[in-house]
């Protein structure tokens, strides 16, 4: 499947950045029609293939990444008159350069026939773009504008910036700086991701969503784990696997211990159903009434951290809404319904997977995943590529193919469904950036690690299969992982017997089943009955807006429970959302009888 689009992105596409997967084209930055922000990841310097090295090497094609690289060296320009996001652009060029530069030392330094004629030409690369970001930084604050012009090295005169984007630069940035021994990208990326820790509510622990550049004044106090927010914890807990600060451990402890307080954790009777973003300022009150894609990361992060518990409940929540809609949306409801349609080919959910498999090695983890890879294939493939879909409730493609797709979503699949002894490097010994590129654990490294030149290629027969061995403590584990598995209190580590190691993560899965069960049949239910036998089921003032089942019976009138970006409460009634004939007068009764009380207890949280 990688080469699948690999091979279609550098026969019909190579030099552009991405692959138009129905058109059979390549897309170049000022040349197809604007976007709006997702261009802001182009640039015109073969993202794709920069966002690939690694995943080639990792796939152990090492004839293929040995030409890929001299193909970046010989035709990539990064004097490119586009403003990019200083964000996309980091996560994806410089770490994907720096990633395949890690591969080429590796490769360099264990097999005398291959790379030998590399002279760091990936790390000079890295070092040149990261110099035309630079002037981002100039900021009172130290947080960087988000958008740059590559050829003037000028700013975009925006003054606000995600939270992730400001903090998601310490990996590639630290690692730039070890490597090249100039300590100014380092201390930039660290100055931006203190400020913002900085800036955190000091009651609640939690970050906003955007924030003035200069002021520091946070601009959105939305506060969850999804779009704005995620690679922010991200870079926290793996800067300190990297780099072994304890700050960023603490950090990272901190702002954890915030989410499950204020969005759920397993103690919370309707988790992980209500995951839901809340405010900063006033984490008792939810934003918004829906999740989104990206925040399928968190279940993965969770088991690096440790909280495997949660983690697990978290991932099968996610799994439930790719079972229910055939794709995980983009955005979907409390019952697991569909907000936004469209689906990019993310990788975030099987990158969950790969590391609930990688902590408890319970096979099931491979049933997902294959489950994850057959409907990309059966809905995604197209001739030329893998198509985004821009609508998961009639599977209607988008001609679009993002870099992460090559970067991420195939690699975190082979990663599952690989023998870690076949691979061409440990990856415990390793760190995947949020883009999923990797960077050796505890830099500067003197000594590259051993490579298994005899890993068998991607393109060899897979077979997917469970030797029902036990997943134990490593015994030498290195004291980073030692003191990761300190970090959260309940962890549990299998020490056998496998049975019952399966059996406990299976009582946490069941439950979550049997409750989206009760939802679908609350659902027929409730569409089918006859209007005259239909009760009113709810009022404003036995309304929880924090109960799912009481989201879903409003949801079945029509009517939609939404919180603007400034708070204001909004009722929204659309009679195509009515749960069956049945509703079309009771949600009219219903509003006219709840309405008043309904927005008291919204507005001034009573009856």
């Amino acid at each position: 499947m990688f080469f699948h689009a690999y091979t279609n992105y550098m026969n019909y596409a190579y030099p552009a950045d991405e692959l138009m997967p129905l058109s059979c084209k390549g897309r170049y930055r000022g040349v197809e029609p604007p976007r709006g922000t997702v261009d802001e990841a182009l640039g015109n310097f073969s993202l794709s293939l920069i966002d690939s090295l690694d995943t080639l090497f990792v796939m152990s094609e090492f004839d293929e990444f040995e030409k890929a690289v001299r193909l970046v060296i010989r035709d990539v320009s990064f004097d490119q008159n586009h403003d990019v996001s200083v964000f996309e652009t980091n996560i994806r060029v410089v770490g994907g350069l720096l990633g395949g530069h890690v591969a080429a030392l590796a490769l360099r330094s264990n097999n005398s026939n291959r790379m030998q004629w590399y002279n760091d030409e990936l790390l000079d690369m890295a070092v040149e773009l990261a110099n035309r970001l630079l002037p981002a930084f100039n900021t009172s604050t130290g947080l960087p504008f988000p958008h740059i012009n590559l050829h003037t090295r000028k700013p975009e005169p925006i003054i606000h910036t995600c939270t992730a984007c400001a903090g998601t630069l310490i990996l590639e940035f630290a690692a730039l700086s070890r490597f090249s021994g100039d300590p100014i990208y380092e201390k930039l990326a660290d100055t931006a991701l203190s400020y913002i820790w900085r800036q955190r509510n000091r009651f609640s622990n939690l970050v906003g969503t955007v924030i003035n550049i200069f002021s520091g004044e946070w601009i959105k106090k939305e506060s969850g784990v999804g779009a704005g927010i995620d690679s922010y914890y991200e870079s926290l807990l793996k800067a300190y696997e990297l780099l072994g600060d304890p700050q960023y451990l603490h950090r990272f402890k901190t702002h954890y211990t915030a989410v499950e307080r204020y969005l759920g954790s397993p103690s919370t009777k309707t988790f992980p159903f209500s995951f839901l973003s809340v405010f900063m300022h006033k984490p008792s009150e939810r934003s918004r009434m829906f999740m989104d894609s990206l925040q399928a990361f968190w279940p993965g992060l969770q088991a690096i951290a440790g909280d495997v518990d949660a983690a697990v409940a978290h991932h099968e929540m996610l799994y439930m809404v790719h079972k229910k809609n055939g794709l995980l949306p983009e955005a979907f409801t409390t019952d697991l319904d569909v907000y936004w349609p469209h689906h990019l080919i993310r990788p975030e959910l099987v990158e969950s997977t790969y590391h609930l498999y990688k902590n408890t090695h319970d096979p099931y983890y491979l049933e997902v995943g294959a489950e994850l890879l057959e409907s990309i294939e059966k809905y995604a493939r197209v001739p030329c590529g893998f198509a985004a879909i821009e609508d998961i409730r009639v599977m209607k493609h988008s001609d679009r193919m993002d870099s992460f797709v090559l970067a991420e979503t195939f690699k975190y699949f082979y990663l599952l469904f690989s023998d870690p002894k076949e691979l061409p490097i440990n990856v415990d010994e390793y760190v995947f950036t949020t883009e999923a590129h990797i960077l050796p654990i505890g830099l500067p490294r003197t000594n590259p690690p051993v490579l298994n030149l005899n890993a068998k290629s991607s393109a060899d027969e897979l077979s997917i299969s469970s030797n029902g061995s036990c997943p134990a403590v490593d015994k030498n584990a290195s004291q980073t992982t030692t003191l990761l598995r300190l970090l959260i209190p309940q962890l549990r580590y299998s020490t056998c017997s496998t049975i019952k190691h399966y059996d406990h993560l299976e009582e946490i899965r069941q439950p979550l089943r049997n409750k989206l069960r009760a939802m679908k049949e609350l659902k027929v239910e409730m569409t089918d009955m006859p209007s005259e036998h239909i009760a009113v089921p709810l009022t404003a003032t036995t309304l929880n807006i924090n109960d799912v089942t009481h989201l879903q019976m409003l949801r079945h009138m029509g009517i939609a429970v939404t919180v603007g970006a400034s708070g204001e409460i909004q009722l929204k009634f659309n009679r195509t959302e009515v749960g069956g004939s049945s509703y079309s007068r009771l949600n009219l009764i219903w509003l006219l009888n709840n309405l008043i009380v309904l927005f008291e207890f919204l507005c001034f949280g009573r009856h």
